[in-house]
């Protein structure tokens, strides 16, 4: 009889643990998930190997002399810039008749080092499609940094992955897995491949067979929750195709970082990721609800999928911020919300950045925060004018020549010092016009103008192609990076300030000719505190050793970033580029606390890609 009650009670708890399965189901049937769009495994064969998106975008100088952005997929495509070559001629002091392309093809790579045993266990065709090509071993050896692109462009790559698996779901990521621990193999994850830590560089001391497990395949989203508002998704999936097929339920993660063209929901969480519309819907450790990752001691999941538990320290935050050094993050559930009924750009114009800033303090202290709000200084409001179009027609250009006749003469308002915020509201539409009266309210109190609708939508759209700038930049002999960082509202301006003039200081210490480049913006608020973007670059040309130049500088500036009380990154993460300052950051005490978690979820060190611990 004990032994019939205990039956019964075990299935009725498995009843009641039905709740972890989907409660409203992709396509409406229970069971039936939905797989979305995603790059082809052949990525190179859309997305550049050597350089930022897509292969049919880029600045180019076209046969007029004129700067245009080739291809159709942004709002910019096909647009000549006439105010571009001027920018970069008399503001950056580069010299356009002179190109220095890239090699034509992509460099030799090392022929695989091949552990015999784990090739034969996965070519089965069980685990997913391999491959040892080279322009696919080459593709997911690097992300973005400036040091990555600049070698492929002009370089041999060092150590790259021996082979690349595709598994399709999380079965065939645990037996992988396995295999690899069996036999001693180093598994490096790769999502969208976007990362600018050098997170993805093969370590050059790795005597291991290296395979890059690409989880590209696995983009399905496993059933959507409109009652509880939450989605069960792979870790695979690209952000702007999710948030494409979410919009088919009726429902969003709003989380919309500069990369989400590319990048994947598991790379967000293995770097602790943010995105444009923080304000509203969170960062990702905001919209994390469970997350399930395998690691070479097993897989690592929550028991329930609930808003919040106190049962010790939370796993996810083991999980969050990873970076490949753990395990492959493989399936998410994540907040959503309902599409907005309502979405409002808007512009506003400041005397100065200091005005922005105290601005963007009180929009915080208010709590009226738009879904996203940025505020740049003065040389990119600079930059962001010499990236306009030409005005369609002469009635736009009086239109726009009055603007500005207006903003400098009439309000005083000098060229040289003013600084443009980017708004972006989203709600209901009485959320948001309660919302922009009080933002624009705050904003008068600070001198603050209304810079109109189209410049707000235009702004933050061209977030979208300011990474295939530094490409251009490298066509005429200009080395360039961006970096953020999280500081206190009472530091904003002090660390903005001294990091620019540190950056323009390391320059002319090391020689660099032309006009450097150093600017900022602050990309996100908080009630305590920001998050600021630097923009930095100069001409390389007559340095022996660029690479190293740069290398010095952007160190420079990372260091002022600390010295000023700013964060070691806000939302980068750490990759091998701030394994120096990890120390620092976390005390010797945190980081042992961190090195004890891998040594015993990973002793082999299978997930040896050599990130984030220093």
């Amino acid at each position: 009889p004990e032994v019939s009650v205990r039956k019964k009670h075990m299935e009725r708890l498995a009843k009641l643990k039905q709740h972890l399965q989907p409660v409203a189901c992709a396509g409406g049937s229970p069971g039936k998930d939905v797989r979305t769009e995603c790059y082809p495994t052949q990525r190179q064969t859309v997305l550049k190997w050597n350089g930022w998106g897509y292969k049919d975008s880029a600045f180019e100088v076209n046969e007029q002399g004129n700067i245009v952005f080739r291809g159709s997929r942004y709002e910019v495509s096909g647009m000549e810039l006439p105010f571009f070559r001027k920018w970069m001629e008399e503001e950056r002091g580069l010299n356009l008749d002179e190109m220095v392309p890239p090699q034509a093809a992509a460099p030799p790579v090392h022929k695989p080092h091949l552990n015999e045993e784990f090739v034969g266990a996965v070519r089965d065709g069980k685990h997913g499609e391999v491959s040892f090509a080279d322009d696919d071993r080459l593709f997911r050896s690097h992300g973005h940094t400036c040091q990555e692109i600049y070698t492929l462009r002009h370089g041999q790559p060092g150590r790259v992955p021996d082979m690349v698996i595709w598994p399709s779901c999380t079965a065939d990521v645990e037996s992988i897995v396995r295999l690899a621990t069996t036999h001693n193999v180093v598994i490096i994850p790769i999502g969208g491949g976007t990362t600018v830590t050098g997170s993805l560089i093969c370590p050059e001391s790795e005597q291991r067979m290296i395979v890059s497990l690409d989880t590209s395949k696995m983009n399905r989203i496993l059933w959507v929750d409109r009652e509880n508002l939450v989605a069960r998704v792979e870790a695979g999936i690209v952000g702007v195709y999710l948030e494409k097929k979410l919009a088919e339920f009726g429902v969003c993660t709003g989380h919309e970082p500069d990369s989400q063209e590319f990048s994947t929901v598991g790379g967000w969480v293995a770097t602790r990721a943010s995105g444009m519309k923080k304000n509203r819907y969170g960062n990702i450790e905001d919209l994390l609800v469970s997350v399930k990752m395998v690691t070479p001691s097993g897989t690592v999941e929550k028991s329930c999928q609930v808003p919040r538990m106190s049962c010790g320290p939370d796993i996810h935050h083991f999980i969050m911020g990873s970076e490949g050094t753990l395990g492959v993050i493989t399936e998410v559930t994540l907040k959503v919300r309902r599409l907005p009924e309502c979405q409002q750009f808007g512009s506003l114009v400041f005397p100065d950045f200091e005005s922005g800033v105290a601005c963007l303090r009180e929009i915080a202290e208010a709590k009226c925060q738009p879904a996203s709000l940025r505020l740049v200084d003065n040389e990119q409001f600079q930059f962001g004018r010499a990236l306009k179009p030409a005005a369609a027609g002469l009635v736009a250009h009086i239109v726009d020549s009055l603007k500005t006749l207006y903003v400098t003469k009439v309000k005083g308002f000098q060229p040289t010092a003013l600084c443009v915020a980017t708004v972006m509201f989203e709600g209901t539409n009485e959320e948001v016009a309660t919302q922009k009266k009080k933002v624009f309210d705050i904003a008068a109190r600070h001198k603050g103008l209304n810079g109109g609708e189209e410049n707000g939508k235009r702004g933050y759209f061209l977030t979208f192609v300011i990474a295939y700038l530094r490409d251009i930049g490298f066509d005429y002999k200009f080395i360039s990076e961006s970096f953020e960082t999280s500081v206190p509202w009472t530091r904003v301006l002090d660390l903005c300030r001294n990091t620019k003039d540190r950056i323009l200081a390391e320059c002319k210490k090391h020689g660099c000719t032309g006009k450097p480049l150093a600017s900022c913006r602050v990309t996100q608020v908080y009630d305590e505190g920001a998050c600021v973007y630097f923009y930095f670059g100069f001409s390389y040309v007559g340095l022996e050793r660029p690479l190293d130049v740069f290398h010095e500088v952007e160190v420079a500036g990372r260091d002022e970033c600390l010295a000023n009380g700013g964060s070691i990154s806000h939302h980068h993460g750490v990759g091998k580029v701030r394994k120096r300052w990890v120390a620092e950051t976390l005390s010797d005490t945190g980081v042992q606390m961190l090195r004890a978690v891998k040594k015993d979820i990973d002793p082999k060190n299978i997930f040896g890609n050599n990130n984030l611990l220093p």
